[in-house]
């Protein structure tokens, strides 16, 4: 299936109008839409409604929406260029805001080039175990996607609690940078914008990893930049965590194709927490 049916995204009579029902296999754990999904859902009805694909798009999160809730997408087309359209779309549950994603959608012809460099020497996704999923998380977002670590610590082997002090136990702490091959299996080989978007809200995982921490955090934004989209089965998620301070954390995600692509850069604000925070 392509990325909008995975997301059970719909289309209305109104053009401008798009309908997301949230369900559990768009949720995580705690019972609310996942922040990844709700981008690429937006990304998804801008481009359905400009006709033009995502370059870059940028997700303020401001509540929560709940399986069972009915998510409508707003698009507003603000500008419309001959090869590039600016446009916004609110994603709101009757008067509760949710997100909003302000977006440029287009394309032109333009010599390329690429200067980010996956890391050398990674294992295949195929040699690697699936990261394990937790009876928490069974029907959830977390179930739908394919997770193999390259580097850094199982959920399950990292200790629980906060450190000592407020600057940790430094003896634990990650360098910041978390490397993990993914995939959305109902949408293999179909990488677009919306995959790319549900794919790059892994800034949180990666902070529990450079604190050394069962920890993580919920997105205060979240901006996407694509690069290339080419055919791949899986990507390869360099998560790099720059700062945890104020308890907030900052991060990003370089995407990668098999063959070694930059798809796209996802980059996130966080409120970073503990179990017990």
């Amino acid at each position: 299936m392509d990325s909008r049916r995975f997301l059970g995204l719909e289309e209305t009579h109104n053009r401008f109008r798009w309908k997301l029902p949230v369900t559990s296999k768009i949720a995580v754990s705690a019972g609310f839409l996942f922040g990844g999904c709700g981008l690429a859902a937006a990304i998804s009805a801008l481009e359905g409604t400009s006709g033009r694909e995502c370059v870059w798009a940028t997700a303020q999160y401001l509540s929560y929406a709940s399986p069972g809730e009915v998510v409508d997408i707003d698009v507003t087309i603000a500008v419309e260029g001959h090869a590039i359209t600016q446009a916004r779309a609110v994603c709101h549950v009757a008067d509760r805001e949710i997100l909003t994603v302000n977006a440029a959608l287009g394309d032109r012809e333009f010599e390329r080039g690429q200067w980010e460099r996956m890391p050398p020497d990674l294992p295949s996704p195929a040699s690697l175990p699936p990261r394990p999923v937790s009876e928490d998380n069974v029907g959830t977002i977390t179930e739908k996607l394919d997770q193999r670590l390259v580097k850094g610590v199982e959920w399950e082997s990292l200790p629980e609690g906060p450190g000592d002090g407020p600057r940790g136990d430094r003896a634990t702490r990650g360098d910041g940078q978390t490397l993990m091959w993914a995939r959305i299996p109902d949408v293999i080989a179909d990488v677009d914008a919306t995959a790319l978007a549900i794919l790059g809200d892994f800034v949180p995982m990666g902070v529990g990893q450079a604190l050394g921490r069962r920890g993580g955090g919920n997105s205060l934004d979240n901006t996407l930049r694509v690069c290339r989209v080419v055919p791949t089965d899986w990507v390869l998620m360099d998560i790099r965590v720059h700062a945890v301070e104020r308890g907030f954390a900052h991060g990003l995600v370089h995407m990668f194709g098999e063959d070694g692509t930059l798809l796209a850069t996802a980059s996130q604000s966080v409120i970073a927490r503990l179990p017990r925070s």
